[in-house]
């Protein structure tokens, strides 16, 4: 029996797709559609009929999309309606360690590169159209093709420089952390503020001196002048080495890795003993068997230990940790290795990414992007309660609110890890025992499993959120 399309319809935009003149994302019965308006009818059936979309989904850098037919489109500006490949998880760009960055944006130069050869351009240089699929970037937005008209600049090319290339180079340049700027400016990190930050050497680097230092003199020169960019020209083959010049001064672009306290945390043998590091992973692995999650988050996942017992099991995973080192040599690893399953992603759980842009609705928070089936919260427990400050049952609420069940390790006060935290300050927290951690936690949870980890006087619990669905 053929589909009822007749009844998708499209009457308000998600949040974060409503700027787009051209067409929006929207949902319908659980599903996410986009709609295509008459406005973009010319450039999308030429993005079909050119051979670019199959292109660019056949080399795996465009997701791919079903049309659900004229039919199913609503009557006066809806050209099509189509159904996208969806993504596991959403993530943004202030969430992505150095590498990731990178990877997006050459991936978004690629795109342009291959457009031109059939005849369309970017109009848009965001690197919120880039998502990630386990370790490979993919573009999402159909909708940011248009036809290339013989002498046209790149129009995208001060939104691209602002959303990669210049945060790229203060991470290489100046502190692996400044894609936090990232959270500040959402359309990207302004010219003249990297231009700034930026050390003098970068002006003996060609492709930063004419994309950042110069084009921020240039921005400023024409800031009141009323010039449109459109006006410009630029040939074919100009734009092509504008796309080189980028392309070259990425690949070159270098992150040196700064030693932190958690970079090499299961490298040291003061937090396991071999014996009771084997033990823990069988542990976590026996708590996957028996709830098979379809979706794990690992909060505090470090290098992705742990992460990889959910992932290797098919299970995509999530593996958040604040650590941009440990971030990065998560991801790289990944790269590595070819996973689908896992994201490493940036997060600091006492300032997680909240949300943002118009009405604080256009970039979701992490807990609106969930809940996630399962989540880990492995060694995490005495760095929020007693290295800053949380109550127990603040930090069970938290959790609540972002899986179905849990899987937690608690940590005591006779732990060398607490007596390190407790080294440097007064022990005001005389409720961090176990019979508190438990009586906070039933508050949210059911306790389904205990166990002691070997080795070591730390213990491993499985609990299911009270008010997840049966």
């Amino acid at each position: 029996m053929p589909r009822d399309n007749s009844k998708i319809t499209s009457s308000r935009p998600l949040a974060g797709s409503f700027r787009d003149p051209n067409g929006f994302l929207f949902s319908c019965r659980g599903t996410v559609y986009r709609r295509v308006n008459f406005t973009y009818k010319e450039n999308y059936d030429h993005l079909m009929s050119s051979g670019l979309y199959s292109s660019l989904v056949d080399s795996g850098l465009l997701v791919p999309h079903e049309e659900e037919g004229a039919d199913s489109a609503e009557a006066g500006s809806a050209y099509k309606i189509l159904k996208p490949r969806s993504i596991p998880f959403i993530s943004y760009p202030y969430e992505w360690c150095f590498s990731q960055l990178r990877a997006a944006a050459l991936t978004t130069l690629r795109i342009q590169r291959e457009a031109l050869r059939l005849g369309m351009t970017l109009k848009d240089g965001s690197a919120y159209n880039v998502k990630f699929i386990g370790a490979q970037p993919v573009f999402i937005d159909t909708l940011s093709f248009e036809k290339y008209r013989e002498g046209s600049p790149w129009i995208a090319y001060r939104q691209f420089c602002q959303h990669f290339l210049c945060p790229l180079a203060l991470m290489s340049y100046r502190d692996i952390r400044l894609n936090q700027l990232l959270r500040v400016h959402l359309d990207g990190i302004p010219l003249d503020l990297a231009s700034s930050i930026l050390p003098l050497r970068t002006y003996f680097r060609f492709s930063l001196l004419s994309s950042i230092h110069l084009h921020a003199r240039s921005q400023e020169h024409f800031a009141d002048k009323g010039v449109n960019a459109r006006s410009r020209r630029m040939s074919r083959v100009g734009l092509l080495a504008l796309i080189d010049n980028l392309e070259a001064s990425i690949y070159n672009l270098k992150c040196s890795l700064p030693c932190t306290a958690w970079g090499n945390y299961y490298d040291e043998d003061s937090r396991y003993s071999a014996d009771a590091l084997l033990h823990k992973r069988s542990l976590v692995g026996e708590f996957l068997d028996q709830t098979r999650p379809q979706t794990v988050w690992d909060f505090g996942a470090n290098t992705g230990l742990f992460s990889r017992l959910a992932s290797q099991r098919g299970i995509y995973t999530v593996s958040f940790d604040m650590d941009p080192v440990c971030v990065e040599r998560n991801y790289l690893q990944s790269v590595k290795a070819g996973e689908a399953n896992i994201l490493p992603l940036l997060l600091d759980l006492t300032n997680p990414s909240p949300p943002m842009g118009w009405e604080n609705q256009e970039r979701m928070s992490v807990l609106d992007r969930g809940p996630a089936d399962a989540v880990f919260a492995l060694a995490l427990i005495h760095h929020l309660t007693i290295g800053n400050n949380l109550p127990l049952v603040r930090v069970a609420e938290f959790l609540a609110k972002a899986g179905n069940s849990l899987v937690i390790e608690f940590v005591p006060k006779s732990d060398s890890q607490v007596q390190r935290l407790l080294s440097t300050r007064e022990d005001i927290f005389p409720d961090y025992t176990p019979q508190a951690f438990e009586a906070a936690f039933l508050r949210y949870f059911a306790v389904c499993a205990v166990a002691k980890i070997r080795g070591s006087e730390r213990t491993l619990y499985l609990m299911q959120n009270k008010s997840a669905p049966a």
